[in-house]
């Protein structure tokens, strides 16, 4: 897998990050889903001549029947037969299970990130602290998530706050377990906001900024205002360096095929071909669009040829 890595650009996400912090931008986490999607994001990153990450995670796994190898398989080959030459991270999304972090390591993964963020601190730091000696010995970098990133679903009350993230804990976390990407609950959620509006604590990602070395990381990317986004890249002394974006591919996607509900990876592989072309055609359009507007990492993939 080594020289695979070397002769394409793939890198690991804190090799990734660390250019985008220094560079006060952030790269897009972006999941196609899909495996038949996972070149229309590659060909947005290879236009705007920007560095990205390609994920996926457990549950993404599990909810289109794709495995860590066939997805893992479905990037490389799509790395080498468009010929991508701007950095690229493969990155495992929220995974609780040690098992999948090993199968996908062992299909080329060069990130994972153990979520055990409901588990009580103690556990969480016992349960990531396992993952990254593992994941590290192997050269792959972690991700970890403190604090709870709830779900658009659910209405905003004023308990939310006892989900965030605590600055004390973050450093606490951070210098126990020794992982490269911290994920922070500070007002952003997944899936599609409706009822609730994303409203980042910015205090509190100062604080947890000012108090933890490692990079950050906010989820629920999809839907984030540009200059509230903007404004959380920019912090001073280095903001957030990684977003992640799903559910806006997802939704560009199944509009442009016609459809309302989700579909399985098999489904998505037998569509005829003028329909699929229309899908990806629409994310990776989604895709430039947050890379331009959103992330700033628009022309950034020459900045690591220097690294």
């Amino acid at each position: 897998m080594a020289n695979r890595q070397k002769s394409n650009g793939v890198m690991t996400l804190k090799q990734a990050l660390a250019v985008a912090e220094s560079g006060r931008f952030a790269l897009g986490s972006f999941s196609p889903r899909y495996t038949p999607l996972i070149e229309a994001v590659l060909k947005a990153g290879q236009a705007a001549d920007s560095p990205l990450i390609v994920q996926i995670s457990e549950k993404e796994l599990i909810r289109y029947g794709i495995t860590p190898e066939e997805f893992g398989e479905r990037f490389y080959e799509r790395m080498a037969g468009l010929s991508i030459t701007v950095p690229a991270v493969l990155h495992l999304d929220h995974t609780k299970s040690l098992d999948v972090i090993a199968a996908a390591i062992d299909a080329g993964f060069t990130s994972v990130m153990i979520d055990a963020s409901e588990k009580p601190l103690a556990d969480n730091i016992a349960v990531t602290r396992e993952v990254v000696e593992y994941a590290h010995a192997r050269g792959v970098s972690v991700e970890a998530e403190l604090g709870m990133i709830g779900t658009t679903d659910f209405i905003e009350t004023d308990k939310d706050e006892e989900l965030y993230t605590d600055p004390a804990e973050a450093k606490q976390f951070v210098l126990a377990t020794g992982v490269d990407a911290l994920a922070v609950s500070c007002g952003t959620a997944h899936g599609v906001y409706a009822v609730r509006q994303p409203k980042i604590d910015f205090a509190r990602l100062r604080a947890i900024r000012a108090l933890t070395p490692v990079h950050l990381v906010l989820h629920g990317g999809s839907g984030v205002p540009a200059e509230m986004m903007g404004e959380a890249i920019r912090l001073p002394g280095g903001g957030v360096s990684k977003v992640n974006i799903a559910t806006d591919l997802e939704l560009s996607f199944l509009s442009a095929i016609g459809r309302e509900e989700r579909i399985a990876n098999e489904a998505c592989k037998a569509l005829p071909d003028e329909t699929l072309a229309k899908g990806r055609e629409a994310v990776e359009r989604t895709v430039a669009d947050k890379i331009g507007a959103f992330l700033g990492s628009r022309g950034k993939a020459g900045l690591y040829a220097a690294k």
